[in-house]
Order: C-alpha cells, then sequence, then structure tokens
C-alpha cells in the first residue's frame, strides 16, 4: 500500500511538471505585441528619420520572432520579440534626442 502511494506521488508530481513547462513553452503574445507597440511607438517619433538604422533592427527582429513562432520555437520567438522591443525603445530615445538637438541649434549632438 505504502509502495502505491509513493508511486501515486510520484506520477503526480511528474504530470504537474509537465503541464508547468507545456504553459510556461506558450506563444509569446504579449512580447509580441509589445514589440509591436513600440515599433509604433518609435515610428510615431520619428525613428525613420532620426533612428532608421535602430527602426530597421527592430523591424527584422519582430519579423524573425514571428517565423519562430509559426514554426512554433516559441522561447527563440520570444526572445526576438524582447530584443525587438528594446531596439525598437533605443530607436525612439535616440530619435526624441536628435529630433530635439535639431530643434536647438546650439546644443551639443549626442
Amino acid at each position: 500500500m505504502q509502495l502505491h502511494k509513493s508511486i501515486f506521488r510520484l506520477c503526480l508530481c511528474a504530470v504537474m511538471l509537465v503541464v508547468v513547462v507545456a504553459c510556461a513553452a506558450g506563444p509569446p503574445v504579449q512580447e509580441m505585441s509589445d514589440a509591436r507597440q513600440a515599433i509604433a511607438a518609435a515610428r510615431e517619433a520619428g525613428a525613420a528619420t532620426y533612428a532608421d538604422a535602430g527602426l530597421r533592427a527592430a523591424e527584422a527582429r519582430l519579423a524573425q520572432a514571428e517565423v519562430q513562432m509559426n514554426e512554433r520555437m516559441y522561447r527563440e520567438a520570444r526572445r526576438l520579440a524582447v530584443d525587438s522591443k528594446d531596439a525598437a525603445i533605443d530607436a525612439l530615445l535616440r530619435s526624441r534626442a536628435l529630433r530635439e538637438a535639431a530643434a536647438a541649434p546650439d546644443a551639443p549632438r549626442p
């Protein structure tokens, strides 16, 4: 009887572990949305003019993330989406700084 309880507990733990791992490896929907929103904000801030390379890098990483997500490579898609968001935020901040510097001609360039 004691052996059956031990086996039952072990099986229950294994099932719970599988469920937890399966939930953690789901599609990175939120990360993809965050990246898209960051890219849109960077565009609105003038990143296409002032930080084009950073904006293009963010868009390229998002495109790669979409490919990985379609292939169900969720960890890689999540990593690329986070990288995309970070690149878009960098482009946004750089474009704001350069736009402000252009508006104030006496200010030193960043």
